[in-house]
């Protein structure tokens, strides 16, 4: 199993399990405000501020943006550490969960909420010193390159081009897209051609409608396009977006779990179509919408309803509608855009971005859900 499915719970008597990576994993807190003990294991929390912490060693991010989960089950649960390998199912519906450690943990209901694997950067060691290593290689990367490219030009690759151009002004910074304006259509124009512009004054170079297939610069310090236009490159950083974290779901129920996308294939209920207590929520499922954090507390709200459902021997009622697009992107420290997909779609500027995540990254907002 990846290494980023690090956390498990499970109630003593009918025993939860929640496979997370996600922010839904807060289920289990839910859970447990409502009456159910459980066991929670996790290692660290990352959090949008994972792109100013490798750009820069300036506040020591890594300090603050890694958070230990600690207790805040609050004397309701046990926390422990561990490693997931793999999970079964057992006829009645019973199943376990195994450790790497070789130990085994059973389950009455089961959660999946991996989230997504990200490359580059992103692809973050589990913690200590392998953690600190990878965050100064690519700080030293960033600060030696003088022409670095990044390829896609969604809410990362924007985030990403904002910091680099804030923290290191004299650099040549390019963002390749294969869209037609930066982020998808999802989102309206307005608000695209507005950060397309706000780069753009940044003087970084926006190239659209184009495709970068080989990452590797040439000995010369370039990279060449499909379209054939070439351009400088000490650095390439892909930040095309993150992949569902579900191998190990295929391998431990089958291929059919999955589309053929490999993200897991949900009723609104969110559970499992032939697996009645087996739930999933976050970037790994199926459904219409964008793979965002914000859309954690809908997916939560469902969930819990429903494994307390399954766990009183009921049918599982609550369904899960969709939620609004909500956005917030950072365009360095003080500028960035929102989007509220509500009415005719509410688009607000630098002030309001600044305010709510540019500066401070929503780190302390973040730490006060997991009572820090």
């Amino acid at each position: 199993m990846p290494r980023h499915c690090r956390r498990f719970c499970r109630r003593v008597i009918s025993p939860v399990l929640d496979i997370s990576h996600d922010h839904p994993g807060w289920v289990d807190l839910r859970l447990c405000i409502n009456g159910t003990p459980l066991v929670y294991t996790a290692i660290y929390q990352h959090l949008p501020g994972t792109i100013r912490t490798v750009t820069t060693a300036e506040g020591e991010l890594e300090k603050r943006v890694f958070i230990p989960y600690g207790d805040f089950l609050k004397g309701k649960g046990e926390i422990k550490h561990g490693e997931v390998a793999s999970f079964t199912t057992r006829s009645g519906g019973k199943g376990s969960v195994n450790l790497v450690s070789g130990k085994s943990v059973e389950y009455d209901v089961l959660v999946l909420a991996t989230g997504s694997k990200w490359p580059g950067p992103f692809e973050l060691p589990t913690g200590g010193e392998k953690l600190q290593s990878h965050i100064d290689s690519w700080r030293a990367k960033i600060e030696k390159a003088q022409s670095i490219v990044l390829v896609g030009a969604g809410a990362v690759g924007i985030e990403f081009a904002g910091e680099i151009s804030d923290f290191y002004k004299g650099k040549n910074v390019s963002i390749v897209h294969n869209g037609r304006l930066p982020l998808n259509d999802v989102y309206p124009d307005r608000l695209r051609n507005g950060l397309l512009t706000k780069l753009q004054r940044r003087n970084v170079n926006v190239v659209l409608n184009d495709r970068l297939d080989d990452y590797t610069p040439s000995e010369d310090g370039t990279v060449t396009l499909r379209s054939g236009k070439v351009l400088n490159a000490d650095l390439v950083i892909p930040t095309v977006g993150g992949t569902p974290n579900t191998a190990f779901i295929k391998a431990s129920l089958g291929e059919d779990v999955l589309t053929a996308s490999n993200y897991v294939k949900v009723l609104p209920t969110f559970q499992l179509p032939s697996h009645a207590n087996i739930f999933a929520a976050g970037d790994i499922i199926e459904w219409k919408e964008q793979k965002q954090a914000a859309k954690a507390a809908g997916h939560v709200s469902v969930v819990v309803k429903n494994v307390l459902s399954v766990l009183k021997g009921q049918s599982p009622s609550s369904q899960y509608k969709g939620s609004y697009e909500i956005m917030v992107i950072t365009v360095g420290r003080e500028g960035g855009a929102g989007y509220f997909g509500v009415l005719w779609g509410l688009i607000f500027g630098d002030w309001f971005a600044r305010t709510l995540k540019s500066r401070g990254l929503m780190i302390e907002m973040t730490k006060g859900n997991f009572g820090f």
